[in-house]
């Protein structure tokens, strides 16, 4: 991981939107990248953007995988990305269960919460006012808007299906890109190389 300070940042969902979605992905040879992603990743670290990824990993709790297992798929993810030339600069996740087992209310770290985002800018020293959540589902981009992040969704992974409901949620500052490629492209133009 490579240190990170005050720096703009763009907030990456990992299922549906990095990788396929295979529902609770449990084994480090399930995992692969969607279609142009590594590429799109590159450009914008190329242009000065430091990238995290923040998800959802209730199949911790569910019994579903192992913190070994999921470690086991981040080491993999990160050793590709190394290849193509990506660092991140932190990988936030929840395991906790989205009832959130004896405890009263929903956790604080579970998006649509923005407690991973809260962390990693706390931790890695991130420029909230300069940054972006990239996500395939409606909690994504409502765990930036807690903080006023703006985001895009992507329609891979659950993205065409959530599309539908972005109505329902007209205080969201989002954008519709049909996938991380095209999601880069549309922050690179709004805000070119530092």
């Amino acid at each position: 991981m490579i240190p990170v300070e005050l720096k703009r940042t763009v907030f990456l969902d990992r299922d549906g939107t990095l990788n396929k979605d295979v529902h609770y992905l449990s084994r480090a040879s399930e995992f692969e990248w969607i279609p142009g992603v590594l590429p799109a990743l590159a450009a914008l670290q190329q242009a000065g953007w430091a990238l995290v990824v923040i998800t959802n990993q209730s199949g911790i709790a569910q019994g579903k995988l192992s913190l070994e297992e999921l470690q086991l798929i981040h080491a993999r993810m990160e050793r590709e990305l190394d290849q193509a030339g990506v660092q991140l600069a932190g990988i936030y996740f929840c395991p906790h269960h989205p009832l959130n087992g004896d405890n009263p209310g929903p956790c604080p770290c579970r998006k649509p919460a923005p407690g991973m985002l809260q962390q990693a800018a706390t931790e890695l020293g991130l420029d909230l006012k300069n940054s972006w959540m990239v996500g395939d589902s409606i909690r994504d981009l409502q765990a930036a808007s807690h903080l006023d992040v703006p985001s895009i969704l992507v329609r891979t992974g659950k993205g065409s299906e959530q599309e539908s409901r972005l109505r329902a949620h007209p205080k969201l500052r989002t954008w519709v890109a049909e996938d991380m490629a095209q999601a880069a492209e549309y922050i690179l133009r709004r805000a070119p190389s530092q």
